[in-house]
């Protein structure tokens, strides 16, 4: 399969979205998030999800122009209206805003409200980190889960993302749904045509299902049986609830052309320095690094990673290969988009 180079990916991303309207600026954040994503190994997140960015801005689903209001700030805590933007776009702008007033206050807190669907978490607080900032992100999503005991979805996968300066400039960084997989992993694998793991989902009888597209209209199973039902209805309480936007099966997501997402967002930025001791900090988290990556092995183990590892070594070997190498039938539907939109999809190494 052809790689093909990043920057190609992301300059026809940028030019789809702008040829829709989308400011330049909003369109290359939106563009390089997703292509970041498919860096990662993440390409449920990737740019397989263009086509339906576009689709909802075609209906109007989703503004081109990001315009929040704030509708509250007390200093350390600022609410902004997304007023149906991009959710890309508006989860930066509340980093942006949590940090800043983290630098201030110690703590930072930007929460949105009616915003949509932003893609992968950690591109957001990973950056939040590289500044400096211990960071948190939550958000809701449209229902895929059934509460623990139930048949039928009512809950999201309701991701979150941690992340922190780690040692010699790196960044540690988690992030995970609530369920045994991301959803868009089940899309992804339907577009390559492969099964999914039986543990992944039941179908819409109940019934476990290897079966991605009936995995797609059944509901995805949580992680960790109960204990992933109940964190994802609490991150739905911190995302929407608090927020003042939608909550539970009022969330629609980014797989739907028509419908506005209603999705909430909440940023919390902490500054080490506010505790007293940033040279502690960074000495106790080489600390625990140090401890984790030297303990022996288990059998059949190569080697024990830190949170966000995995994504840096994806990356790393993503860009030896010379690029990035996308399924087939996101290949199709980017380049139907490119066609329709009049921005030629690139082709495979310079």
């Amino acid at each position: 399969m052809d790689r093909i180079a990043p920057e190609r990916l992301r300059a026809f991303g940028t030019g789809v979205l702008t040829a829709l309207g989308v400011p330049a600026d909003d369109a290359a954040l939106v563009a390089g998030s997703l292509v970041q994503a498919d860096l990662w190994g993440h390409q449920s997140h990737g740019l397989l999800r263009l086509p339906w960015y576009a689709a909802r801005l075609r209906s109007g689903a989703m503004r081109a122009v990001t315009a929040p209001a704030v509708l509250a700030d007390t200093g350390p805590l600022v609410l902004l209206d997304g007023r149906d933007g991009i959710g890309q776009v508006l989860a930066d702008r509340a980093r942006a805003t949590a940090t800043e007033r983290a630098r201030t206050h110690g703590v930072g807190v930007a929460g949105v409200r009616n915003s949509g669907h932003f893609g992968t978490a950690m591109w957001f607080t990973r950056r939040a980190a590289r500044d400096g900032f211990v960071a948190l992100l939550t958000t809701n999503a449209s229902p895929a889960m059934a509460p623990w005991g139930g048949r039928e979805a009512r809950v999201g996968t309701n991701p979150w993302s941690i992340a922190a300066p780690g040692p010699d400039g790196r960044v540690l960084a988690l992030d995970i749904a609530n369920t045994a997989v991301a959803r868009g992993k089940i899309h992804l694998a339907h577009s390559r045509g492969e099964p999914v793991p039986a543990s992944w989902a039941l179908g819409p009888d109940g019934a476990p299902t290897t079966d991605p597209a009936d995995a797609l209209r059944g509901v995805v199973l949580p992680m960790a049986g109960h204990k992933g039902y109940a964190i994802a209805f609490m991150m739905d309480v911190l995302s929407g609830a608090l927020t003042g936007s939608a909550v539970g099966t009022g969330v629609h997501g980014p797989a739907e052309p028509e419908a506005r997402s209603g999705a909430g967002h909440l940023f919390l930025a902490l500054d080490p320095a506010a505790f007293g001791d940033p040279a502690g900090y960074h000495a106790r988290v080489r600390q625990l690094v140090e401890e984790v990556t030297s303990v022996p092995l288990a059998p059949g183990a190569e080697r024990v990673s830190t949170p966000g590892e995995v994504e840096d070594r994806a990356e790393a070997a993503a860009l030896a290969a010379g690029g990035i190498a996308l399924a087939r039938d996101a290949l199709a539907a980017l380049r139907r988009l490119g066609g329709e939109t009049g921005v030629p999809f690139p082709g495979g190494r310079p």
